[in-house]
């Protein structure tokens, strides 16, 4: 349930920055809305049902497309579903909360056609889902229910800021040249808004620096939406669970976890860029998505169930 929460939040950072990229940058037209697509890779179901790769069509695909799993509605759905099968164990504060998110999205989806201001359909969902935390912060006893609710929204944030930085670096930036040029700092710019890091990082350093936001939205932390934060986190609430000692394990999902963390923690940006950032983040990418297939099974999984639902798991 708050995995997929999490991950409707994370969709709509990912386009509503792309959507203000553009109004900074209005030349670059249309081919920064084909990274959105690639980097979730829902490229072939993309092009299965609409082809070409406008604004329209990448944000209905993204926002609002039931036959999308990982759209915003999709994942508001979902996120209903489940938490109406475990009702007796969440708060009716955060049933009323997810019920009235999945309802808001799905009648903007009925009206939406061509989206002209997107940023007010964003920031709701944005605004939305932290309610959500919110209201499950103050209401959710802080037992095993609440470290699996914990795990899964970490477990997604890790992966998505992950993603975020993938597009940056790897696919929107057109060409070596533009490296250290005013396009390439309100780009950066642009991840951190969308990480809701902008003014955090700017406390920590003065001028933006590809290698310093990296090394911030990867390896800070204490920044409640860097990759590493995520991970130290997700792992202390699975040892929660558990009760297995941190630094140890009992099963396959602490294994896996707990390697991700380990490298996390003796990484340095330095050798990360060097080695390829792009290909580091794949390898991080895959790796969480095992530990949340991990997670599954170890915790969730019937016989002859299947093992998971998407990236990693929903279970969480």
């Amino acid at each position: 349930m708050s995995r997929y929460v999490e991950r409707a939040e994370n969709v709509a950072r990912f386009v509503d920055v792309n959507h203000h990229l553009l109004l900074d940058l209005p030349s670059v037209g249309g081919e920064q809305w084909q990274p959105l697509v690639l980097t979730t890779g829902d490229r072939a179901l993309f092009m299965e049902r609409y082809g070409g790769f406008t604004r329209d069509n990448v944000i209905r695909f993204l926002a609002f497309d039931a036959g999308n799993p990982n759209s915003i509605l999709s994942c508001l759905y979902a996120a209903r579903e489940n938490a109406r099968s475990i009702r007796e164990t969440i708060s009716s504060e955060m049933w009323e909360q997810v019920n009235q998110f999945y309802f808001s999205v799905n009648t903007m989806a009925a009206q939406a056609g061509s989206m002209e201001a997107p940023y007010q359909f964003f920031s709701e969902v944005k605004r939305a889902s932290h309610l959500f935390d919110g209201i499950a912060m103050t209401t959710l006893s802080h037992g095993e229910a609440w470290y699996f609710y914990l795990l899964g929204r970490l477990l997604e944030r890790a992966d998505k800021t992950s993603r975020i930085l993938d597009v940056k670096y790897f696919l929107l930036l057109p060409s070596a040249a533009d490296v250290g040029s005013s396009f390439d700092d309100i780009q950066w710019a642009a991840v951190l808004r969308s990480t809701s890091g902008f003014e955090m990082y700017r406390k920590r350093h003065a001028e933006l620096s590809p290698d310093r936001i990296v090394d911030f939205l990867l390896l800070e932390r204490q920044f409640p939406r860097s990759v590493q934060y995520c991970v130290v986190n997700a792992d202390e609430s699975l040892h929660a669970i558990t009760g297995t000692p941190l630094g140890a394990f009992q099963n396959p999902a602490e294994r896996k976890l707990g390697q991700v963390r380990a490298e996390l923690g003796y990484a340095q940006i330095g050798e990360i860029i060097a080695n390829g950032l792009h290909e580091f983040l794949d390898r991080l990418q895959r790796d969480l998505n095992l530990a949340g297939d991990s997670i599954a099974l170890t915790f969730f999984a019937t016989e002859g169930s299947p093992q998971g639902a998407g990236e990693g798991s929903a279970a969480a």
